[in-house]
């Protein structure tokens, strides 16, 4: 092809489609465009997470990871019938209660001792009875999944619809492929964050974008049926429009696609009403910027419809409750209603959600007596905690793993302080960041302020922070950087080659507690 030839189709290519052409062809061409501007190393690191999701997948036990036998049925009922779950008992249908009893869960689950089926005599006795004609409608009670709202398990319905014509335990495993492939889409919005909030220094985002996708913990919750697979990944994509959109400006796309994502993310999982306000004063705060510029029609230019199409899935919920008699806001007027119950008050409230996090204060009323749940839970939780809440590490490994985790907060806080003047500038964008990450964590701990004190600690599974890893990845990029320009490379690879070991040693830690 000639110099002239080429200039021609980089020129048709540059102005738009030609006329004629279709809609869709246009839209796709664009699409094509947009995929292009996406650095190679992301897919790289979008890739990896899928496969480390895809082996956390394979040495799971079926049924084995919290709550997964609730969800799965959640996504039955939905596949087989179309209806949404009527009740938060817990009744399966016919074909997963065999499998669940073939399988020994009752006997392994919660039970370190409890080993999954190993003979072949129990393997060919599990495959004989799902062959049976057995029922795959379930009477609507899925449990601790009742309450959820059905974006995921809609989309698991494809993958479910896909391996019918295999038994149940295929099914289960090609929604856990779906699961997997959140968990990359996930790391490649955490390397576009970072490319965004990071822009100076290209080999931070690879540090960042790696420790996420070969990490044990986004691997292991995005390698079952649960919802929040899809709801890290949202979280994701949403820090990362709004860390471009404070870089580069809103526009009345990034605006629409903020508030679509938003309303994904309320039809996704509850928690996420948590980090919502949050996105609302982020956009709130980037209109106004915009209008400073173009004039005040950039509220209802951008904000407006951005807001509106986040607060449909909300108002249509609300509308729905109302005419069904039930709370309004349904769990969450619940909640509320029960904050100003006897036994509960918002001063109470507060006292244990500080609790629930960081060490209590002197003047508090003590609500984890004799535990440190800094430490005792919530570190204990990320380092690792699987299957169903009942494989960890032997204790000596959470000790040690203080000694990583104090020098990356250390390199991590003097590369703040070193970039404090670029800080102050971007106070409007941290402070974003900051009300979505306390929103969460709120929403987390009044949950499980609801069931104190007839129960301390609910809600405590680490997976809860997952949303807001692409923080926990820009945490360990800035502790790379904190090593300076010379040493920062190294650390880097450093901190990499420590998630990896952290990975393979927690997957064998699962291969022991099932298998060994």
């Amino acid at each position: 092809m000639s110099a002239t030839r080429r200039a021609g189709w980089w020129q048709r290519a540059s102005v738009g489609p030609r006329a004629g052409d279709s809609w869709l062809g246009a839209r796709l061409s664009a699409l094509r465009g947009v995929l292009a501007t996406v650095p190679r190393t992301a897919w790289v690191c979008a890739l990896l997470a899928v496969l480390n999701a895809v082996c956390w997948s394979l040495i799971t036990p079926p049924f084995l990871a919290l709550d997964e036998p609730d969800h799965f049925a959640y996504v039955q009922l939905l596949a087989e019938t179309g209806r949404l779950p009527s009740s938060s008992e817990v009744e399966y249908s016919q074909a997963e209660q065999v499998a669940l009893a073939d399988l020994h869960h009752g006997q392994v689950r919660f039970r370190p001792a409890g080993r999954p089926i190993f003979f072949l005599a129990q393997q060919e006795k599990l495959e004989h009875d799902l062959a049976q004609p057995l029922s795959m409608v379930g009477p609507g009670s899925v449990g601790v999944a009742a309450s959820e709202p059905p974006l995921y398990y809609a989309l698991a319905t494809i993958p479910y619809a896909i391996g019918s014509s295999g038994s149940i335990l295929d099914q289960l495993e090609l929604i856990r492929l779906l699961s997997a492939v959140l968990a990359g889409v996930t790391a490649l919005f955490v390397f576009l964050f970072l490319r965004e909030a990071l822009p100076r220094v290209k080999w931070a985002w690879t540090v960042g974008g790696l420790a996420v996708a070969l990490g044990p913990l986004l691997a292991f919750s995005s390698s079952t049926v649960n919802p929040d697979a899809l709801l890290i990944a949202i979280s994701a994509s949403i820090f990362y429009c709004l860390a471009r959109a404070f870089r580069h400006g809103l526009t009345w796309r990034s605006a629409i696609v903020l508030g679509t994502l938003v309303a994904a993310g309320l039809l996704t999982k509850l928690n996420f009403a948590g980090m919502a306000p949050g996105v609302a004063i982020g956009l709130i705060l980037l209109t106004r910027r915009e209008a400073k510029r173009s004039g005040p029609s950039a509220y209802y230019r951008m904000l407006a419809p951005a807001l509106a199409i986040a607060l449909s899935p909300g108002v249509i919920y609300g509308m729905v409750n109302i005419l069904s008699k039930h709370h309004t806001f349904g769990l969450v007027s619940g909640g509320a209603t029960a904050l100003t119950a006897a036994s509960h008050s918002i001063s109470g409230a507060l006292s244990y959600i500080w609790q629930f996090y960081l060490p209590r204060l002197p003047w508090m009323h003590n609500d984890f007596d004799g535990v440190f749940t800094t430490r005792q839970i919530w570190f204990r939780n990320v380092i690792g905690l699987y299957g169903w809440g009942d494989t960890a590490f032997p204790n000596w490994v959470y000790d040690f793993a203080l000694i990583p985790f104090l020098a990356i907060v250390a390199s991590c806080a003097r590369a703040l302080v070193l970039g404090r003047a670029a800080l102050r500038v971007r106070i409007p964008e941290l402070l974003t960041y900051a009300l979505m990450s306390l929103g969460l964590l709120t929403l987390v701990g009044a949950s499980g302020y609801l069931s104190f004190p007839a129960t301390a600690a609910e809600f405590t599974d680490a997976r809860y922070l997952l949303p807001l890893v692409v923080l926990w990845a820009a945490i360990l990029a800035l502790a790379a950087r904190g090593a300076g320009r010379r040493w920062g490379p190294a650390v880097g690879a450093l901190i990499v080659l420590l998630i990896i070991g952290h990975d393979i040693f927690s997957q064998l830690q699962v291969v022991a507690r099932y298998y060994g």
